[in-house]
């Protein structure tokens, strides 16, 4: 008995020396996230504070925004990241450059890709992949939980809902930079997931937009990054766009922008954000 007390004893002063040697590792972790999907899972996933440093898509939470920035893709420099001293770089597939990687690797950071997701299978399976990665499996699963919630009051709120508007996405970089988006893109799958048909048919990728392809399209809505209506002047711009004035989207006004990580990403906020684009094509102010 009195073997088995000290046994018992010794397991319990092992347990707890272990587990804080497990949390000051992870408090001195210095990461680096790029890629606003990769950012927005880490981060929820309770890791926010480890990261020293983002990209410039890395726009939510709002506090990414005040750390410092590494860029964007094939504008990142090894030389900047390197001065920032990071021991993990967790980044989406291809962002950046080989040349940079490779700087990277010879210089002994440990880099983790995850492949950007562009429709909810992808987004369960990348928030599962960087919580097992991080080793906070019962988070991603508590993430999967939520998303699964997002996903029933979506499905709830279509079960009645019957008509279809159609909708472009207009990817605008300035007036002389304007394109729509085609199939397999994320504006498809999203507007698949919000029951809107997508105008954009018979091509795939973003193709520039021109005034033949809006009178064929003639879609209902037309939806934007909230950047891209601002980089061609707003509401008042898009009737610089040729052709626009034709489609029934000008003519009723109805022009939306949403914040583009949250169109885009895919992350853990994609149910709500296919709810709400669901919501503004069906319910008039």
């Amino acid at each position: 008995m009195k073997y088995a007390i000290i046994a018992f004893v010794l397991l319990l002063v092992f347990g707890c020396r272990e587990k804080r040697t497990s949390e000051q590792a992870q408090e001195t972790r210095k990461l680096i996230t790029a890629g606003g999907t990769v950012t927005e899972i880490v981060h929820e996933l309770g890791f926010g504070d480890q990261i020293i440093a983002t990209d410039i898509t890395s726009t939510y939470p709002a506090s990414m925004q005040e750390l410092p920035s590494i860029g964007y893709r094939n504008q990142i420099k090894a030389e900047g990241i390197l001065a920032l001293g990071p021991s993990l770089i967790m980044a989406e597939e291809g962002y950046m450059t080989p040349d940079v990687v490779s700087q990277l690797q010879a210089a002994g950071i440990e880099i983790q890709f995850f492949k950007k997701p562009t429709t909810i299978e992808g987004t369960r399976a990348i928030i599962m992949e960087i919580a097992d990665y991080l080793g906070v499996s019962e988070n991603g699963a508590e993430l999967l939980s939520q998303l699964d919630k997002d996903m029933a009051a979506l499905s709830n709120y279509l079960s009645d809902k019957s008509e279809q508007p159609s909708m472009a996405f207009v990817m605008a970089r300035g007036q002389e930079m304007v394109f729509v988006a085609g199939e397999d893109t994320f504006s498809a799958s999203l507007m698949q997931m919000a029951g809107i048909r997508s105008a954009g048919v018979g091509f795939k990728d973003f193709v520039p937009l021109t005034p033949e392809s809006l009178a064929t399209m003639n879609p209902d809505y037309l939806l934007f990054f909230e950047s891209g209506l601002q980089s061609i002047g707003g509401k008042e711009g898009v009737k610089n766009i040729r052709g626009i004035e034709s489609t029934t989207a000008f003519q009723k006004d109805q022009i939306l922008a949403y914040d583009g990580l949250y169109l885009s990403g895919f992350g853990p906020r994609v149910g709500k954000a296919a709810l709400e684009l669901a919501k503004a094509v069906r319910i008039k102010p």
